[in-house]
């Protein structure tokens, strides 16, 4: 079972790391194109996100650690922003421009990557219990994001998508980012709870 989860995990990295770099490959010759704007974007951070995460839980795996705090926290964060990535991308974002281009690399990051992630802290028991507390952890980076992002719609207008627009006001916005704050952090205690669940040994 172990060799299987890390032959998977192995696929998702993998997986991530081909569909960034062919939308990115696509994305630097238009004349728009700024490594800022793109890596800017919460999708392809989240994905990184997600290929550093399972990186870590490989190497410990191939060391025969048990899965200590600070992999198992990587993964459960990994786990929230990507979740995140899916729905609000899946919601809010299904027929908005958000500047993609090679559509199976947009398939993979925002539905293929987020469902496989779920359903491998779903199922797979090699993570430490995590605490509620912890919940606070996973809400420090997309508050940074969404400063930096706000920040950069006041200055020089980018945002990477339309409903962190300045121009819908930023009551609304604000609203916006109450509704995902909110969403990220029951999912955080969603995915604390399931640690502490009996699932599949590995």
């Amino acid at each position: 079972m172990r060799t299987l989860v890390n032959s998977l995990r192995l696929i998702v990295v993998i997986l991530v790391v081909v569909a960034i770099v062919a939308q990115w490959l696509v994305s630097m010759r238009t004349p728009q194109y700024s490594p800022f704007n793109f890596f800017g974007y919460f999708t392809i951070q989240s994905n990184v996100f997600v290929a550093v995460a399972f990186a870590v839980a490989l190497v410990s795996a191939a060391r025969r650690k048990r899965a200590d705090l600070v992999v198992s926290l990587l993964r459960a964060a990994a786990t929230v922003y990507i979740a995140t990535t899916g729905l609000v991308y899946n919601t809010l974002l299904t027929n908005v421009d958000v500047s993609t281009s090679v559509s199976w690399s947009n398939d993979v990051l925002h539905r293929v990557v987020p469902v496989w992630v779920v359903l491998d802290w779903l199922l797979f028991s090699d993570r430490a219990r995590l605490r509620l507390r912890h919940v606070w952890w996973f809400l420090v980076y997309p508050a940074v994001w969404l400063v930096v992002v706000l920040v950069r719609g006041a200055t020089d207008g980018w945002v990477p998508y339309p409903f962190l627009s300045p121009s819908l006001g930023y009551g609304v916005v604000a609203l916006y980012c109450l509704g995902i704050a909110v969403f990220i952090a029951l999912t955080g205690i969603l995915v604390i709870g399931v640690s502490r669940l009996r699932t599949l040994r590995v």
